[in-house]
Order: C-alpha cells, then structure tokens, then sequence
C-alpha cells in the first residue's frame, strides 16, 4: 500500500535519532554510562559493563539499519528490546518518561509489523531479487 511509505519512513527516522541520540550520550562519557548500568540501570544476567557495552552498542548501529531500511524488522525488534531492558531495568521511571518509551515500543511495533514500505532498502533488494518486475 503506498500510502505507508512516508509515514513508516518517518516512523524509522524519529525513533533511529532517539535511540541514535542516546547511544551518543552514552559514548560521550563512559565512565557515567558505566556507574549508571553499575548503580541505576538493574540488567538481569548481564555485568553492568556488558549491558552497557551491548545497549550502547545497540542504540548506536540499529538506528543506521533503521535509516537506511536495510534489515529494517531486525533492527526494530532488536531496538525494542532495548527499549523494554531500558524501562524494566530502571528501578524508578516517571510516568512521561514511560510513556515515551510506550510511544516508541509503538512505532517500532508498526515498524516490525508493517515493514520499512518503499522507501528503504529492504524494498529494492526484495524487488532486485524477484526479477524487479512485481509490484509491492
């Protein structure tokens, strides 16, 4: 359906800048990052230096998959369980904080669901594969 292609693009490129932002954030200063995961973020079965070196990493290579829509399912379901580790490891989370984070669990949802649409990269190289000749 073409009329998804701009609002899934959208959708992809705000939730890649919030994610991509915080993982910035996190590099910035990565002795706080890791007293954050040490003393605040309560990641089950991981090391806080683990957890902090995957979450980062996460929120730092997902997002360029999301822009681009390349391995765009992947990239939203792997974004949202950094999301849900994010809310379920913080030991106390405002309520608007939490519903930011329902709010981009939402678009990543429709992300997953829906597929990136045809403006990304996912789309030409299913269409190349198929001879290019089969519409979407």
């Amino acid at each position: 359906m073409p009329c998804r292609a701009l609002p899934l693009l959208l959708a992809r490129l705000y939730v890649a800048k919030v994610f991509f932002m915080s993982g910035l954030t996190k590099l910035r200063d990565w002795d706080i990052t890791l007293a954050l995961f040490m003393d605040e973020y309560k990641v089950p079965l991981l090391s806080p230096e683990i957890a902090a070196v995957m979450g980062t990493a996460g929120e730092l290579a997902l997002p360029v998959l999301l822009v681009f829509g390349l391995g765009t399912r992947f990239a939203a379901l792997g974004l949202s369980v950094v999301n849900v580790v994010a809310v379920l490891s913080l030991t106390d989370i405002a309520p608007a904080a939490l519903q930011q984070h329902v709010f981009w669990g939402s678009l990543l949802a429709a992300i997953a669901i829906f597929g990136p649409g045809r403006l990304a990269l996912d789309h030409w190289v299913q269409r190349l594969g198929r001879g290019g000749n089969d519409r979407f």
